[in-house]
């Protein structure tokens, strides 16, 4: 944990890192727009590791046009000089910040309340990294090093960042997250994402999920069927994730080429949480 009173907090799917004195539960009160029924503002909050006033960790290399471990550095001195918040990174936080980095996440409801994900680990190293447009499921599987499942079901996923997306998949967890970090043309550097327990309509029309659930069925080696582009989290509850309430496999999917790791809800998610207007 930090040895600072203040606190370098990265903003997801914002993309944006913050030098704050408030803490995680001030910061999140400070951002809410003030009501959890009208206004939009759900997100999560990472905790970022910290050690004599300055990032501990390295910045992924981001193309020498700025320097974010200076900035960070300089914000968090901010901070500490007793300023509430002071911006680090304003874009693009997510993708140069290295998921080793992560020292705690928060899930933030739309009013600012604050519930603390648990850190599962490393679920799954990727040893394999050759990758072609024209891979099978079969194929993938094999490259991620994953059993063949003679029977595929598929998944709702819901991609946070570095884009929000609603996709339907052939692919399990750990073999999308190899998929996405690896894919020709459409490579993610890092992704983070979470498993739908069942189709939001209030995203999209039915009709569209039908569509894509007959595409996806139709031809078993279909990888991906993205059904909604665009702002994804503040539209689906915490609540429609896989792994709510029952503590079951699932949560937060945060993954590089190298690896993915498990965020899961807590054991016991706090009563006060749960009933607030997500």
């Amino acid at each position: 944990m930090s040895d600072s009173q203040s606190k370098l907090v990265l903003s997801i799917p914002q993309g944006i890192t913050t030098a704050t004195s408030l803490g995680i539960e001030g910061l999140a009160r400070h951002y809410s727009p003030g009501s959890g029924k009208h206004f939009t503002g759900r997100k999560l909050f990472v905790e970022l590791a910290i050690k004599d006033q300055k990032p501990d960790f390295e910045y992924l290399d981001d193309g020498g046009w700025r320097n974010a471990e200076a900035d960070s550095t300089s914000a968090l001195a901010a901070a500490n000089a007793g300023n509430r918040t002071k911006t680090a990174i304003s874009n693009n936080a997510f993708s140069c910040t290295p998921i080793a980095a992560y020292e705690s996440i928060f899930l933030v409801k739309t009013a600012g309340h604050v519930v603390e994900m648990e850190d599962a680990g490393q679920i799954h190293a990727y040893n394999t990294h050759d990758c072609h447009d024209g891979m099978s499921v079969s194929e993938i599987a094999a490259a991620v090093g994953t059993p063949e499942n003679h029977k595929r079901e598929s998944h709702l996923y819901l991609v946070m960042c570095p884009i929000q997306l609603l996709i339907l998949s052939n692919l399990t967890p750990i073999e999308y997250a190899w998929y996405a970090t690896h894919r020709p043309g459409k490579v993610f550097r890092q992704v983070i994402f979470s498993e739908l327990k069942s189709v939001q309509s209030r995203l999209a029309a039915e009709s569209r999920f039908i569509d894509a659930q007959q595409e996806i069925n139709s031809n078993p080696d279909k990888k991906t069927k993205t059904i909604v582009s665009g702002d994804c989290i503040n539209e689906i509850p915490f609540r429609a994730w896989y792994g709510y309430e029952n503590n079951s496999e699932g949560g937060l999917y945060l993954a590089n080429h190298k690896q993915i790791k498990l965020w899961r809800f807590p054991s016991e998610i706090p009563a006060a949480w749960d009933r607030a207007t997500c």
